[in-house]
């Protein structure tokens, strides 16, 4: 049987933003970081900030943004394209920082985030 690996594409960003903490911007173009997830399967969930159901949401997810950013801004972070869109069409992308692992990795760790798959439903209320 003969596998066939394809290199998932290197984005160039003008710039590298995070929106939330699952969410960032390359360029103008908004992307969902999926971590060590696979496409529309497995990924992460961050809390929400412009559609937080309490305070407490909305400043966990002030939290992971800040902490996303900091990811985003280490050297030698790049972001690969999965070739793959969420639900609301954005591209799903991992995020990789200079040591290999992935900013949602990271996010999971550090307790910024949660493990997602589908049929999940956020409890940052709780």
């Amino acid at each position: 049987m003969l596998v066939t690996l394809l290199a998932a594409a290197v984005l160039s960003c003008s710039s590298l933003v995070a929106v939330d903490g699952d969410t960032i911007r390359c360029g103008t173009e908004r992307m969902r970081d999926m971590g060590p997830g696979s496409p529309n399967k497995s990924g992460y969930d961050a809390p929400e900030i412009s559609r937080a159901k309490c305070a407490k949401e909305r400043l966990l997810g002030e939290q992971a943004k800040i902490r996303l950013q900091e990811l985003l801004d280490q050297r030698g972070t790049r972001v690969e394209d999965s070739g793959k869109r969420d639900r609301y069409g954005r591209p799903l992308v991992v995020v990789k920082l200079g040591d290999g692992t992935t900013a949602g990795e990271v996010l999971l760790r550090e307790g910024y985030a949660v493990r997602w798959k589908p049929g999940y439903k956020a409890s940052w209320c709780e």
